[in-house]
């Protein structure tokens, strides 16, 4: 892919975060997704760092390294014609330079924006990842130094003559960091200062309450992106209450998990293909998706 091809996704997907419209993005873990994904009519694909470390067989938070991610992304980014956005976690590493080197990683191979979090550790919450509803240290990195990764990140895209589309992301709801009461206000702090730095969204998973929501869209300068799923209000509700970007995280690779699981139980237990057939996309069409060769590549047939 061209430099003047890149530059122009990248514009392209800064323009989707401005307009009227709601960009909602699928987030894609390999190559056939990301083409279904394109083929529904989305304007722009986004990777999901959890399904592709499932693919790879990790578990999610930060277990596959930098050059794993980009050669899956490199692969969807060049299945699909629209813009792709990358999910680096945390960057890979906890240094600016370390996230400079996941941003020029990620321009390489053709993506032309990308989530970058603020955990200090990855691992998604659950039991093994640290709490931050005690008096224990903080698993949010401190502001002054997420705001170095985030300068980084946007220097490394000004470098390479790609600017960058930067969704910063704050885990405070995700993770429940602090006081209840305290955090609207930190998260509101940390996503201005966010924007600020060179960032162009702010994504806040975890919030699902419509009043929270509408309320972080209004003090949040900039674009607000949420994490859809179970009680998250729909798009056009979404819309309404000011979100500005609308993903879908982990969910589309946990469902196929789950129908994959049904495939093989019935297999298992009664003999029949039932579910096999449930809603397949038949052969030809299937493999109509992939009669482009992927960006970039010359080869045919085979």
């Amino acid at each position: 892919m061209s430099a003047g091809t890149r530059r122009s996704k990248a514009e392209r997907l800064r323009r989707l975060h401005q307009g009227e419209a709601v960009l909602v993005l699928p987030n894609a873990w390999d190559a056939s997704n990301a083409r279904v994904f394109e083929g529904c009519g989305f304007s722009a694909v986004a990777t999901t760092s959890a399904g592709i470390a499932w693919a790879l067989g990790y578990p999610d938070g930060e277990r596959l390294g930098r050059d794993e991610m980009a050669e899956v992304t490199a692969r969807v980014a060049a299945a699909v014609s629209v813009p792709v956005t990358a999910d680096v976690e945390a960057g890979y590493g906890a240094t600016p330079e370390a996230a400079a080197e996941t941003a020029r990683a990620v321009i390489g191979v053709g993506a032309v924006g990308l989530n970058l979090e603020d955990s200090v550790d990855p691992t998604p919450p659950g039991p093994a990842a640290p709490s931050g509803g005690g008096n224990g240290p903080s698993p949010l990195l401190e502001l002054g130094a997420q705001l170095e990764k985030i300068r980084a990140v946007v220097e490394a895209g000004r470098k390479a003559g790609v600017p960058l589309v930067v969704n910063a992301r704050t885990d405070l709801y995700w993770r429940s960091v602090g006081e209840p009461g305290r955090r609207f206000g930190e998260a509101v702090r940390r996503a201005n200062a966010f924007l600020e730095t060179g960032a162009d969204c702010v994504f806040v998973p975890g919030v699902r309450d419509p009043g929270t929501i509408a309320a972080l869209a209004r003090e949040i300068a900039g674009p607000l992106n949420v994490l859809a799923g179970p009680g998250v209000p729909p798009v056009a509700e979404l819309a309404g209450l000011g979100v500005k970007r609308v993903s879908v995280g982990s969910g589309p690779a946990r469902a196929v998990m789950g129908l994959l699981g049904r495939i093989g139980r019935e297999l298992v237990e009664e003999g029949t293909y039932s579910e096999i057939s449930h809603n397949a996309v038949p052969y030809p069409e299937a493999n109509a998706l992939f009669a482009r060769a992927p960006e970039g590549d010359e080869r045919r047939g085979g």
